[in-house]
């Protein structure tokens, strides 16, 4: 009898404890798509909790510009830019109609490129804080893509929030005539161009020295903004060539004329294939080249 019991006993055990394993839900484990996703939602609360800040940031520039231009200048006589039919704008096109895409096109460069490289610089520097971050369970090169996910997001927000200035600062008769004709375009352009400009901002923060880091304005940034066809189409420098190619290398063109092409369709711009493959063929080139020099940086 007491080997019979002993023997119920054990499968009894046996039983429950099978119980007990179908019962209980199965262990979290660290993927590297939670890990991605957590490290973005932490993004996400530190973007909300410094929304007036980024707000005033992301606004200060454009409002400026769109009210000098579209505003004070109107009003004092100096009037709106109207490009003729031989240049890249069509007859009637207000100087307020080519700004609004510029405009937008900067914001969404600026604010991405600045979200990659500032802090990317700080935790390079101080105490090696980057070493945090790659002590967690994702893999170096996929640490690089969530930076440039989390700062093209922030690019993408202020390109947002940049549209009710552009569009609704003017003086009388300036309103800008704007309409969507493509909104597959505007969504890639808008998209892809925030992830381009991030994963730039990611390769210049791992390249340059961040006690130069003064040169990344004067050289780079401002070059980059005042000849990115943010005040006037590509197809308008036809009367200087020279320039109108060398434009060609820099990203921010494209995006303003992809913009350009989904907003303002009036206006003169690139062809569509043009700029959709230099952004989203350039967004790939920078990410991998960016994710590559992130790791040995980080790992050096």
């Amino acid at each position: 009898m007491s080997t019979e019991q002993a023997a119920q006993d054990e499968q009894s055990g046996q039983v429950a404890q099978a119980g007990r394993v179908l019962l209980e839900p199965p262990a979290m484990r660290p993927t590297v798509t939670r890990t991605f996703l957590a490290m973005m939602a932490r993004e996400v609360r530190v973007m909300r909790k410094n929304f007036i800040a980024t707000f005033l940031r992301v606004l200060a520039q454009p409002l400026m510009f769109v009210f000098v231009f579209a505003y004070v200048l109107p009003k004092i006589g100096g009037g709106a830019a109207t490009m003729g039919a031989g240049g890249a704008a069509a007859q009637g096109a207000n100087f307020t109609t080519v700004l609004v895409p510029g405009l937008v096109a900067s914001s969404i460069l600026m604010q991405a490129m600045m979200a990659a490289i500032m802090p990317l610089m700080m935790e390079l520097t101080w105490q090696r804080s980057i070493t945090d971050r790659a002590l967690a369970p994702l893999p170096v090169p996929m640490l690089a893509i969530q930076k440039i996910t989390a700062a093209g997001l922030q690019g993408l927000i202020g390109g947002l929030l940049v549209f009710p200035a552009v569009l609704f600062i003017h003086a009388d008769g300036q309103a800008p005539q704007v309409h969507v004709s493509s909104w597959a375009v505007l969504i890639v352009m808008m998209v892809a161009g925030s992830l381009l400009a991030a994963s730039g901002g990611l390769l210049l923060g791992t390249l340059i020295d961040p006690q130069k880091a003064q040169i990344l304005f004067a050289v780079i940034l401002l070059p980059v903004t005042m000849l990115g066809c943010v005040y006037y189409p590509w197809s308008a420098l036809d009367e200087i060539r020279w320039l109108q190619i060398a434009s060609l290398f820099n990203p921010l063109v494209y995006v303003s004329e992809g913009l350009r092409a989904a907003l303002t369709p009036d206006v003169g711009h690139m062809p569509t294939w043009a700029f959709m493959l230099a952004v989203i063929g350039g967004t790939a080139v920078l990410t991998w080249v960016s994710t590559r020099t992130f790791t040995k940086r980080v790992l050096t």
